[in-house]
């Protein structure tokens, strides 16, 4: 089976359909490609085949197929941010929960260790929870319709 897809050109490109991939194995990707800066941790999943290949600008990646580049083939999981999944989901929480603090929060993120600083006013109002659940849902929600517009056949 094969879905469309557009390269940069705005040429439509055949893509095969993937493997059947697990959530899980996708969010463990996520997370891996998220836990730090852009571009410092990558995962290209294999469209064909299923399988991920990790890769780190800090060293220890996973040897990869000489066709790596082949857009094809292969997809680079995403980074929270690419999902507006850093920052945007913090005020996006605040405009929601704490509408009063809205201001105090945009100033946090101006400066370092600000989800340090977040997470303090959360657990002072008794929300930190809220937000992780809050946060793991947004993300979930996020994933899914990421797999779904890359034509990743996901197993929950």
């Amino acid at each position: 089976m094969k879905r469309q897809d557009q390269n940069d050109c705005g040429e439509v490109e055949e893509r095969p359909q993937t493997k059947i991939i697990s959530y899980d194995d996708i969010e463990y990707a996520f997370m891996y490609v998220s836990s730090d800066a852009p571009f410092m941790h990558s995962v290209i999943l294999c469209m064909e085949t299923g399988k991920m290949y990790y890769m780190s600008e800090m060293g220890d990646s996973d040897e990869v197929p000489d066709d790596i580049d082949d857009v094809k083939r292969y997809i680079s999981i995403p980074h929270k941010n690419d999902l507006e999944l850093g920052s945007k989901l913090v005020f996006d929480f605040t405009a929601a929960y704490l509408p009063e603090d809205l201001d105090s929060v945009y100033t946090m993120f101006r400066r370092r260790g600000a989800y340090f600083r977040f997470r303090r006013l959360l657990e002072s109002r008794g929300l930190l929870q809220s937000w992780y659940d809050y946060e793991n849902q947004r993300t979930k929600t996020a994933l899914l319709e990421w797999c779904v517009y890359s034509g990743i056949d996901v197993k929950e």
